[in-house]
């Protein structure tokens, strides 16, 4: 597909996220909920106008589209609250490697919105370090046995089933050490032994992050996704592709900040002019459009790369730490320019600033980017 095609595509969704999703935005803060009716209104209209799966085969009822494309479209995306947005769910693709039986019960139900997924990996004492994690899951017969507790699930109390990683044993490594063998689960959350609790954060309001817990949770050893031990290499490949998808969306949140700051630098006067006529305001600016400018570079290159297939970890880490941090500074800039009227719930500043903050967490913290970046410059030389 041609760069014409694309700008259709993201033409076509920002018209769909104006019309069908951010006149409720204001519900949605207020009530830090999304109803239900509300919810399958919205899943409704992104099934009958084409934006549902977007991400998925297309063999499967999804739309296909290329990384170029749905990067294209997260953008779009981003400029709404998340808790609206992610209704046009993009289901998590490790569900791609569903086979057999789990192909008409868990992955083409996701596609055709009659089911929903959430993705546990991080638990408390497991973030960024993800091989840290603990929940287990023993073999006992025909099922497997899982206990533990995974923190800040998104979506974990619509999600009717929990893709979830659990330690299957441990295997020997180079150098004498050892390495758990980390698997994939696809759990019923109506099985017994299965917990959600959401928990309470500034960011994305109405998008509840949760705790689930499993306590001696039976799950069919067909419901293993993909093979024992398998399950970080899985992750690892949706975990680096993700990181660029975020930082897609990051650009819409940034880009629906910075208008909201040059208009009011066009309108808003002192001293007989536009603050946007003096260099303080105006450089505040520039290095706004700058750096929203670099973040579409580094997003079209990265998607680009996963596209041919030449993506690295480096390269997804790049961008995420760079987009990131960049929204972070756009959006406390441009609440600078509106000068108290910024912090203000009239305005959808104020929101756009505090869903900024976590951007910089919860696909890696900035400091692990930085010291995945590092080690692979240290490795290129020498």
């Amino acid at each position: 597909m041609d760069n014409e095609d694309i700008t259709l595509i993201a033409e076509g969704i920002r018209g769909f996220v104006r019309a069908e999703l951010q006149p409720y935005e204001e519900i949605v803060e207020r009530d830090d909920r999304v109803s239900l009716e509300l919810f399958k209104l919205i899943q409704k209209r992104a099934l009958d106008a084409g934006y549902y799966a977007i991400n998925m085969p297309t063999e499967h009822g999804g739309a296909g589209l290329t990384a170029r494309e749905r990067a294209a479209a997260e953008i779009e995306f981003g400029r709404v609250s998340r808790a609206l947005g992610v209704i046009c769910n993009r289901p998590a693709p490790i569900l791609k490697f569903c086979q057999g039986d789990q192909i008409e019960t868990y992955l083409r139900p996701t596609i055709r919105g009659e089911r929903w997924e959430c993705f546990a990996l991080t638990e408390p004492g497991a973030g960024s370090d993800a091989r840290a994690i603990t929940t287990l899951a023993r073999r006992d017969g025909d099922d497997y046995v899982i206990n533990g507790t995974k923190q800040f699930i998104t979506m974990a109390l619509v999600a009717d089933f929990i893709i979830v990683f659990a330690v299957t044993g441990v295997d020997d490594a180079a150098g004498g050490e050892k390495r758990k063998r980390i698997t994939a689960f696809l759990v019923d959350k109506d099985l017994p032994g299965v917990e959600v609790q959401p928990l309470d954060v500034v960011s994305n309001r109405g998008m509840k992050s949760c705790m689930i817990s499993f306590t001696d949770v039976r799950v069919p050893a067909r419901n293993l996704l993909g093979s024992e031990g398998g399950g970080f290499s899985l992750a690892k490949d949706w975990i680096f592709s993700g990181r660029v998808m975020l930082a897609a969306n990051c650009i819409g949140l940034a880009e629906r900040a910075f208008g909201i700051a040059a208009e009011w630098a066009n309108t808003r006067r002192a001293f007989g002019k536009p603050i946007g006529r003096f260099q303080g305001v105006s450089f505040k600016l520039a290095d706004m459009a700058k750096d929203i400018h670099v973040s579409h570079l580094l997003v079209a290159d990265a998607a680009g790369r996963m596209d041919a297939g030449g993506m690295t970890q480096k390269d997804a880490s790049i961008v995420n730490l760079f987009v990131t941090e960049m929204v972070g500074r756009v959006t406390d800039e441009a609440i600078q320019v509106l000068g108290g009227m910024g912090l203000s719930k009239e305005m959808p500043l104020e929101r756009l600033w505090r869903d900024a903050r976590v951007e910089r967490i919860w696909e890696g913290t900035s400091e692990v980017h930085r010291d995945i970046i590092a080690k692979s410059v240290l490795r290129d030389h020498l």
